[in-house]
């Protein structure tokens, strides 16, 4: 491959100021998501959005050998149009950012905020029945870096943490429990928290089945996809008060239409996917991409490569 390849960008080049510093040489053109090309344009490297483009096909025409998605999550891309180009994604680059939301709403539960916070004269002051997140259990559903990076902020706050993974490969964290089995992962948690990417196989994963292994009164974040739940177990499962409380950064369909019942239930808080959101979080999102771009020049292996197979 050449040394000095040529970006193609869905992303605005604004945001790329990064990779300009990092690889001043290299060119970047920015192009249409949809529609046709300008002619003649070509490059070896398409970087554009986890759900790609209208017209990525066309794209992967002009000479593209790699492709990088600015985000994380690509439950969404057409993978169909990638034939044997390999695909990588910035994995990882949102996990101090969505962890510090996870603990915000864990504390916010059990310290009742914002519903403690008073505007009048209370009937009793110096009395509460507040939770603690000491001695609390902590189900992660999946164990990647941003559930990695939630056990090492809620530690500190000694909480027992349980991880589900397909194997029970080592923890990276000590003292984490792997668990293979979801029951395991459930029954006795007190926060659980989805942390894994949707695939066909992990689509519908928390169902009516997955909420009757649950304690009653259970507080469910989500901050994956929407797809991992399914909304109309999920209800139930409130209305049942098995869900105490659901916290959730993501649902499916994103946006949620009006007068969609998540918007008014009482147990559930929602937020419009932006637990990603911190200062300079755009530039983080290229870090990955920065990285890679180096090994691509070198010829050496890609990192954060998605696996089309399990696709993600």
């Amino acid at each position: 491959m050449k040394d000095t390849p040529r970006i193609l960008s869905h992303v605005s080049v604004g945001l790329l100021d990064a990779v300009r510093e990092a690889h001043p040489d290299l060119e970047i053109v920015e192009i249409p998501d949809s529609g046709p090309l300008p002619e003649g344009v070509r490059g070896e490297i398409l970087l554009t959005q986890a759900w790609g483009s209208a017209n990525l096909a066309q794209v992967l025409e002009r000479g593209v050998r790699w492709v990088h998605t600015y985000g994380t999550g690509v439950n969404a891309f057409p993978f169909d149009a990638l034939g044997d180009i390999p695909l990588s994604c910035s994995r990882g680059a949102s996990a101090p950012a969505i962890s510090e939301w996870v603990i915000a709403v864990l504390l916010a539960a059990e310290k009742q905020l914002p519903q403690s916070w008073i505007s009048a004269p209370p009937e009793r002051w110096n009395i509460a029945t507040l939770g603690s997140l000491a001695g609390r259990t902590l189900a992660l559903v999946g164990f990647g870096g941003i559930a990695q990076a939630v056990a090492r902020r809620a530690l500190p706050f000694d909480m027992r943490i349980k991880a589900l993974r397909r194997t029970r490969q080592q923890s990276p964290i000590e003292a984490v429990e792997i668990v293979t089995d979801l029951r395991a992962l459930l029954d006795d948690a007190d926060h659980i928290v989805i942390a894994a990417p949707e695939t066909p196989a992990t689509r519908h994963l928390l169902d009516d089945e997955a909420f009757s292994m649950m304690k009653a009164g259970a507080h469910l974040v989500n901050i994956a996809r929407g797809g991992l739940v399914d909304q109309e177990a999920l209800r139930r499962a409130l209305d049942a008060g098995i869900v105490g409380l659901a916290s959730l950064d993501c649902v499916d369909p994103e946006p949620l239409p009006a007068g969609h019942w998540l918007y008014s239930h009482p147990r559930v808080r929602l937020s419009p996917h932006i637990s990603w959101s911190a200062p300079n979080a755009y530039v983080g999102l290229v870090g990955p991409f920065i990285e890679n771009i180096g090994r691509f020049r070198r010829g050496e292996p890609l990192g954060f490569q998605v696996d089309p197979g399990e696709r993600y």
